[in-house]
């Protein structure tokens, strides 16, 4: 079940935000907390005048709530709204019995037993939800993964505690891929809202439409992207648009990976099917890798890993999905030298592509012993950034391959003291935000633009045929224009 946290002051703003999300949720939760003092004294109405199951919470300050009140007070308060119909409500760990569970018990409302830790994961954690399960008919554990490996550990969950109820979730950005799984970690249900009550919540719309998170089951088909960061990225949305389109049972989700040997250890726990990877991965997971292409082998960057029999097999699509956009330049023999910015994993990819079209190549990085190592192998020259400015007017193509300028840094321009003359043709190919500071800077002086959407689009096609076997359906709106 998907459900909404509401977080309104009145119960007027709560059934707005109810029927505004109607068609994504199955349940939805009143915070008392968020509410007024004469709104909480009307709470017990609330469920009367939805059309779906109700929990009833009051957080308190020291487990993310936003109200400062004696637990005497709050406790009158939950046993008062509890007049109403409400299925469920929420008493934390360590609240002894109370009116509030006296009454819930004698009215049938189901009682979820929680357990809040915004700073870590227990190491105790399984011990901690069977013993709240002892204590309520759900045991509810909301935690802080630090790490992927306590990603890892919370979706061992279901493992250790088979046929417990239980609601299992990673809080903050490491936390995100628990709440679209939530239906491998056990959990009855994951919490959504339209503002992020709690670190790391996404919204009902995202979790139903984009990644169809109730529909996952034990057939699902397990893809992913890992990064770090990797939260921006657009392509859990094109490809669980293609999914759906083909009818091909399957999820794609972002994983925030601070280890790559975790993640492998992940990926063979969870059956996943393949990854996509970007920075900074796409050099580490190379050596976790059982076959490569020949472009792997050429480039040594992956940036698409697939299972195949046995192993771990690793591809290169960043390499089709630059070169496209600006193939016409190429062979027209509009591009015939080119400045790429960066020697990151991408650029390893972008430099060979230009190589291999016979493109004049420098590149230009800070560290100049990784500028070297690419235009060793590439045979091609390489500079300080800093000294850019050299290169005005002498080049025909401009390639930004950093995330410098990445949301939510848009204000950044890794080559600020460029003047462009505006013949020069520049590609950025960050696409969040679409129009970077550099691409804006080059549109003023008139020259051609390529956007990071385009690479993205052109190689995502290819890592989708990898992943499924079929064309990416010309059909669907990807979503990354």
């Amino acid at each position: 079940m998907i459900c909404l946290t509401l977080s309104g002051s009145t119960l007027s703003d709560d059934l707005r935000a109810v029927k505004e999300n109607r068609e994504y949720i199955d349940m939805c939760e009143l915070r008392l907390d968020f509410l007024t003092e004469d709104e909480q004294k009307r709470a017990s109405i609330f469920p009367s005048l939805v059309d779906l199951p109700v929990i009833l919470t009051f957080r308190r300050l020291q487990d993310g709530g936003c109200l400062n009140i004696s637990e005497k007070s709050r406790r009158a308060i939950l046993v008062s709204a509890l007049d109403g119909d409400f299925k469920y409500v929420d008493i934390e760990e360590d609240v002894k019995r109370s009116e509030v569970e006296d009454k819930a018990r004698e009215k049938g409302v189901r009682i979820i037993r929680s357990l809040h830790d915004f700073e870590k994961v227990p190491e105790d954690i399984y011990s901690k939800l069977y013993h709240l399960s002892e204590k309520g008919d759900i045991a509810k554990v909301a935690v802080t993964p630090r790490s992927f490996q306590d990603v890892f550990t919370l979706f061992r969950v279901e493992e250790e505690l088979k046929g417990v109820d239980k609601i299992v979730i990673g809080m903050g950005e490491y936390g995100v891929a628990t709440r679209i799984l939530y239906k491998k970690l056990g959990s009855m249900l994951t919490f959504a809202s339209s503002n992020e009550v709690a670190p790391g919540q996404i919204s009902a719309k995202e979790l139903k439409l984009e990644y169809r998170a109730d529909h996952v089951n034990d057939r699902t088909a397990i893809y992913g992207i890992i990064g770090n960061p990797v939260l921006h990225s657009a392509s859990p949305r094109m490809h669980n648009r293609g999914f759906k389109a083909i009818n091909f049972n399957a999820i794609y989700v972002p994983f925030l990976v601070d280890s790559v040997r975790s993640f492998f250890m992940f990926a063979e726990y969870m059956k996943i099917r393949g990854f996509s990877v970007t920075v900074p991965f796409k050099v580490d997971v190379l050596s976790y890798l059982g076959n490569v292409t020949r472009e792997v082998k050429q480039i040594g960057s992956c940036n698409t890993v697939v299972r195949v029999p046995g192993m771990w097999k690793g591809i290169n699509t960043d390499y089709y999905g630059f070169i496209k956009p600006i193939m016409a330049d190429i062979d027209s023999g509009r591009i015939k030298t080119a400045l790429v910015i960066g020697a990151g994993g991408a650029s390893h990819a972008i430099v060979w592509a230009l190589r291999n079209y016979g493109v004049k190549v420098t590149i230009l990085n800070r560290t100049l012993s990784r500028a070297e190592t690419i235009a060793r192998i590439n045979l091609c020259d390489y500079d300080s950034i800093e000294n850019a400015s050299r290169y005005e007017g002498s080049v025909d193509l401009i390639v930004q391959t950093t995330s410098v300028g990445l949301y939510p840094e848009v204000d950044q321009n890794p080559i600020e003291a460029f003047h462009f003359s505006g013949n020069e043709i520049v590609y950025d190919i960050i696409y969040k935000p679409k129009m970077t500071k550099l691409l804006s800077e080059a549109e003023k002086a008139g020259c051609k633009l390529h956007y990071g959407s385009e690479m993205l689009l052109e190689q995502g096609k290819l890592q989708f045929e990898a992943f499924t076997g079929y064309h990416y359906p010309h059909w669907v709106d990807s979503g990354l224009e």
